[in-house]
């Protein structure tokens, strides 16, 4: 199997302990802390374990590398992790003042303070709106290219705080459960990352990679990366290559919801290869 996205290795662990030692688990992860994370909790397991931090878009490559042609099951969960989301040298988090980086991938060279610092405002407003799907996304434009003019936005206070003030929400204290600039951050963090563009790098090459019978299982947290799912999912099983196992998407339970507050947007997605 392969854990497209391993973490700390939690998925990893329970699915493992079924592999037996006639099995092989590849996870891919691109923060090196986590796979380490990872590597001392898999250790126990029976089966074959092998790490790479690398970017699950590359899969098919890497398990190249390792001479596997064909696997029986793929999953990604598309989540942060909370390592990340406190990770000051990322900067994704706006309830703490950090820098404006957000690359989950170190070796990417534009960060999240460079767009803000180059885009034209309608180039702002239109990623705001495409990738964070907030309807403000011109007021939130316009608020951060006048800000800019009088100093350069650098960490991710700022930024939050010129967002709150653009939708006139107090910084700091939201109307709303959901901070007035989770949408904005979202839209800088998938652009940055190049989300949308790796998960269809997955989507084109899991078939192939599938054997008779592989399940590929998406958990996805937000609509733009379940759309994506769905549409390949439903694409694939018209043309007879999968069959979706999910009509609909299995969410959480809202006694997981009280556990794990985060897990309350996940969908699961579960297509098998026929």
């Amino acid at each position: 199997m392969v854990d497209a996205t391993i973490g700390h290795g939690g998925h990893s662990f329970l699915f493992g302990q079924r592999l037996g030692p006639a099995g092989t688990l590849v996870g891919f992860d691109l923060d090196s802390r986590s796979l380490e994370r990872a590597r001392e909790r898999l250790a126990a397991l029976s089966c074959k374990v092998v790490l790479l931090q690398s970017n699950f878009s590359r899969i098919a490559e890497r398990l190249a590398e390792l001479e596997i042609r064909q696997v029986d099951f793929i999953l990604a969960d598309l989540g942060l992790c909370s390592a990340q989301l406190s990770d000051s040298e990322i900067g994704l988090s706006f309830r703490t003042n950090m820098p404006l980086d957000m690359r989950i991938d170190q070796s990417l060279t534009t960060t999240a303070a460079d767009i803000i610092r180059e885009f034209d405002e309608k180039s702002l407003a239109d990623l705001i709106f495409q990738y964070g799907q907030d309807r403000a996304s011109r007021r939130i434009a316009r608020y951060i290219v006048e800000r800019r003019r009088q100093e350069p936005i650098t960490t991710t206070g700022q930024l939050a705080a010129i967002v709150a003030r653009a939708l006139r929400a107090p910084a700091g204290k939201p109307k709303s459960r959901k901070h007035p600039a989770t949408r904005t951050f979202q839209a800088l963090r998938i652009a940055v990352n190049h989300e949308l563009e790796n998960l269809q790098d997955l989507l084109a090459v899991a078939p192939d990679l599938l054997r008779k019978d592989g399940c590929l299982a998406i958990i996805s947290y937000h609509s733009l990366e379940d759309g994506l799912v769905k549409r390949d999912f439903r694409q694939n099983e018209s043309t007879g290559v999968y069959r979706v196992c999910t009509k609909k998407p299995l969410v959480p339970s809202r006694a997981e919801i009280a556990a794990n507050h985060r897990a309350r947007s996940a969908k699961l997605r579960i297509a098998q290869k026929t």
